[in-house]
């Protein structure tokens, strides 16, 4: 039950963001941004989401048996399907207003959501770029990474390439142990700054589709517990698939979309336009 307590009306307000952090989105593709929410609301929503990976989780192998990409983490996709309270959040106007500004488009609609729980004693996520795995006609999409709690580096907070958008070496790669080798490498060659910081109670970061991230293992006895919503342009059109990951996720998150037309399927709605 909800508390009457909570005021959720923060999930549709505004959250202002300087020119200076909309540039420095715009140069590095990426932004961490404190005090999004407050903690009652990320306490709560914390539980709900909680419970509902519980209950879909499918993972039963224990931490030896999983290859690596299964040891980074539990990944529950498009929860606000199966819950109205995960919808409420998901669909908030707050961090979608945040994405459209950050793109400088004029509105964002669904991808799709995930949870990523990293388990306690959880392996390292590799470097990777998103949009391998997205076959969509253009870069205007972004990643809220928002966890339930603090998480401090020894919990295996998202680290960043700062700037890595640019390079192409790499974006041929799943997540995997040679992404992790082959990506790494060529980012230490390049020079990128790698962010690696703690994340507050409250902050969430937002990423694009091809800036190289990864993430640390869980060496805490506690669950790592983030949320992540994909938005992409309003206008995303759908393009040829370049892989079979993209066309499993064609199949998967734009059912019915046609190549070259407007992704506006029923679980591709806008969520928020100016």
């Amino acid at each position: 039950m909800l508390s009457a307590a909570i005021d959720l009306s923060i999930l549709d307000e505004p959250f202002r963001l300087s020119p200076e952090q909309i540039d420095f989105y715009r140069e590095h593709n990426f932004i961490k941004l404190k005090q999004v929410f407050p903690p009652d609301v990320l306490e709560h929503y914390g539980q709900v989401i909680s419970q509902k990976v519980k209950e879909l989780n499918t993972q039963h192998l224990s931490m030896e048996q999983r290859d690596t990409y299964g040891k980074a983490f539990l990944q529950i996709m498009n929860i606000w399907t199966k819950s109205e309270e995960v919808r409420r959040f998901v669909f908030g106007k707050r961090l979608a207003r945040i994405a459209t500004e950050l793109m400088g488009t004029r509105g964002v609609r669904m991808y799709h959501d995930q949870a990523l729980f990293k388990e306690p004693g959880g392996g390292f996520t590799p470097w990777h770029a998103d949009q391998y795995y997205w076959p969509l006609a253009n870069d205007n999409t972004v990643t809220a990474w928002i966890p339930m709690q603090p998480v401090p580096l020894e919990m295996g907070p998202l680290e960043f390439s700062a700037g890595s958008q640019r390079i192409p070496l790499g974006r041929n790669l799943k997540i995997s142990d040679d992404s992790e080798e082959h990506i790494g490498k060529a980012l230490r060659v390049n020079d990128f700054p790698h962010v690696i910081e703690p994340f507050e109670l409250g902050e969430v970061s937002f990423h694009s589709g091809w800036v190289f991230h990864r993430a640390g293992a869980n060496h805490t006895d506690q669950m790592r517990q983030v949320m992540t919503v994909i938005y992409m342009d309003v206008d995303m059109k759908l393009k040829a698939p370049e892989n079979t990951n993209q066309q499993n996720d064609w199949d998967t998150w734009c059912p019915g979309a046609v190549v070259g037309e407007l992704i506006e399927t029923a679980i591709n709605p806008v969520i928020y336009q100016k």
